[in-house]
C-alpha cells in the first residue's frame, strides 16, 4: 500500500502546485472600501491526475472527498498563535474568509480567500500581510486533516503573494514585483516550475480589478479597459511572469 501511496502523493503534490487557474478580483466601492478575492482553481490539476490513476485508486476513500464550506480566517488560527498577533492582524483575519468547494471524483477543486477592506489603508495593510498571516492558519480545518497537500499548497499559493510592494490611495492602485522577494520564489519553487513546464502544464493568472468610477490611466499595455472605463483586466500566466516579472507591474489611476 504504501508503494502505491507515495507516487499518488507527489503527482498531487506537483499537479496542485503548477497546474492552478488564479484570479484576483478587486471590487472598489464608492465609499473608498474595497472587497478582494484570490481564487485558485486546481480543476484542472485534479482532472489530469484522474487520467493518471488507476480505476480501483479513484474508488477509495480519499478520492471520494467532498467539501463545501466557508471558514473564517481567524477562527482557522490556532491558540498560540492568536495570543502573539496585533490588533490589526485579528483585525484582518476577522475580516477574511476560507472557501473550499471539492469534489474530486468529479474533478472539483476550488479556493477562495476573500477579505473586506473598509478603506484604502485597510486594503494596503491586507495586501502586504496577507501571506504573512496565511501561514499561520490552519487550512487542515478545511478538510479535517484528511488532505495536507492541499493545505500545504494552498499556502503556498497564498504565500506567493508577497513578492509585491503596493501603493494604494483614494485615486490609485499601484504594485511593483519586488525583484529580490520574486527570485526568492522562484527559487523555492524552481523544481516545480521546471517539470510542470516539461509536462506543458501551465498556470494562468488573471487579475481583474472594477472601479466605481471611471478610469483615468493604465500604465500596463498588457491591460485591458473596458468600454465604460469601469473594468481593468490583465491575463497572463507563470512563464511570462517567470521570463518578464515587470510584466505584473501595474498602476491605475482613477
Amino acid at each position: 500500500m504504501k508503494k502505491t501511496c507515495l507516487p499518488i502523493t507527489l503527482i498531487v503534490m506537483l499537479l496542485l502546485s503548477s497546474c492552478v487557474d488564479i484570479e484576483e478580483r478587486y471590487s472598489f466601492a464608492a465609499d473608498g472600501s474595497c472587497k478582494v478575492v484570490y481564487g485558485f482553481d486546481m480543476s484542472r490539476a485534479i482532472s489530469v491526475l484522474q487520467n493518471l490513476m488507476t480505476d480501483s485508486l479513484r474508488t477509495t476513500p480519499q478520492f471520494s472527498m467532498k467539501k463545501d464550506t466557508v471558514l473564517n480566517f481567524y477562527s482557522a488560527i490556532p491558540d498560540s498563535i492568536q495570543r502573539t498577533m496585533t490588533a490589526e492582524d485579528i483585525k484582518l483575519a476577522q475580516t477574511s474568509d476560507l472557501a473550499v468547494k471539492m469534489d474530486l471524483q468529479k474533478s472539483m477543486m476550488n479556493v477562495k480567500v476573500s477579505h473586506y477592506a473598509k478603506n484604502t489603508a485597510d486594503l494596503e495593510y491586507y495586501l502586504k500581510n496577507i501571506s504573512k498571516i496565511s501561514q499561520n492558519s490552519q487550512l487542515s480545518a478545511l478538510t479535517k486533516g484528511q488532505s495536507r497537500n492541499t493545505e500545504a499548497d494552498s499556502k503556498s499559493l497564498i504565500g506567493s503573494q508577497d513578492y509585491y510592494t503596493y501603493e494604494i490611495t483614494p485615486t490609485r492602485f499601484r504594485r511593483i514585483v519586488d525583484k529580490m522577494k520574486f527570485n526568492a520564489f522562484l527559487k523555492r519553487t524552481q523544481s516545480t516550475l521546471v517539470m510542470a513546464k516539461a509536462m506543458l502544464i501551465d498556470m494562468p493568472y488573471k487579475v481583474v480589478l472594477n472601479f466605481a468610477k471611471p478610469v483615468k490611466k493604465v500604465n500596463n499595455p498588457k491591460a485591458v479597459l473596458s468600454a465604460d472605463r469601469r473594468s481593468v483586466t490583465l491575463v497572463t500566466d507563470m512563464d511570462e511572469i517567470t521570463r518578464n516579472p515587470a510584466v505584473m507591474n501595474l498602476q491605475v489611476d482613477f
